[in-house]
């Protein structure tokens, strides 16, 4: 009785064939990615639409901080939401009829002059102001001291030799503080050039709470999450075509059986 030789082939998933490549687990997991991703991604940027605004600052008042055709983008927050040291967007008819970019240094009850060993002082304490250009005072020419009333923002630039703010409007009947209510956002991050978050401005911090960064960072973690969350999902099926077909190459190659 003489042996017989036969080829036996079996079917492999992940073929060549026109159906579903990869496993159905695989599928699964790849849509739920893209699905998630798709969720996280604009989610994301809807968020970001929601709580920021941006704004390109025309001027160099605040320098090196934001320079003249940064791009920022700031917090929309209540002027009751302020600290000392934010850097504000606000709109005050008495100075200019266009949203304008300061940083706050006093508050309502604060009082406040320069110079004194070149810094500005605060309710009698020297501040520390690194945003500063380096080399320059806290102010090229001495201003007395101003009590700011209840409600309102003492604004300088951190330009202070070029900068119109607080000091040029002294003569004015609000001695140059602006109202809470004209504040229409915070700016967290000069976003072009790619500058990043403003740093803290820890200078003022021993008068009192400074302001919490927002949720920029987790609104770009977000973004960039669901982004490649979107794309490791869509790469599975062809990730997995490649792979059976690798191996279809692979098996053809094989010595066929013998029973």
């Amino acid at each position: 009785m003489g042996g017989e030789s036969m080829t036996h082939t079996a079917p492999r998933s992940g073929g060549t064939g026109t159906g579903p490549v990869g496993s159905r687990t695989g599928q699964r997991l790849s849509g739920l990615a893209v699905a998630l991703g798709l969720v996280l991604f604009l989610g994301g940027f809807a968020w970001g639409a929601v709580v920021y605004r941006p704004y390109t600052v025309p001027t160099s008042s605040m320098t090196p901080t934001i320079d003249a055709g940064d791009r920022i983008l700031a917090q929309r927050v209540d002027g009751d939401e302020v600290h000392r040291g934010d850097v504000v967007v606000f709109k005050d008819a008495t100075w200019a009829n266009a949203p304008m970019v300061k940083r706050v240094v006093a508050i309502g009850g604060d009082t406040v002059s320069c110079c004194q060993d070149g810094r500005l002082k605060v309710n009698g304490k020297e501040i520390d102001e690194p945003y500063l250009p380096k080399g320059t005072p806290a102010e090229i020419s001495n201003f007395p001291t101003v009590t700011v009333p209840e409600g309102r923002l003492f604004l300088l630039g951190d330009e202070r030799g070029s900068s119109v703010d607080s000091t040029a409007h002294l003569t004015d009947a609000a001695s140059g503080t602006v109202a809470r209510s004209a504040v229409d956002a915070r700016v967290d991050s000069v976003v072009y050039p790619m500058k990043g978050m403003l740093e803290s401005p820890t200078g003022f911090e021993a008068l009192g709470a400074l302001s919490s960064p927002g949720p920029l960072r987790t609104i770009i973690a977000l973004v960039i999450g669901g982004a490649v969350l979107v794309m490791g999902g869509g790469a599975y099926g062809p990730i997995a075509k490649r792979a059976g077909a690798a191996r279809a190459r692979r098996d053809s190659a094989e010595p066929a059986g013998v029973r």
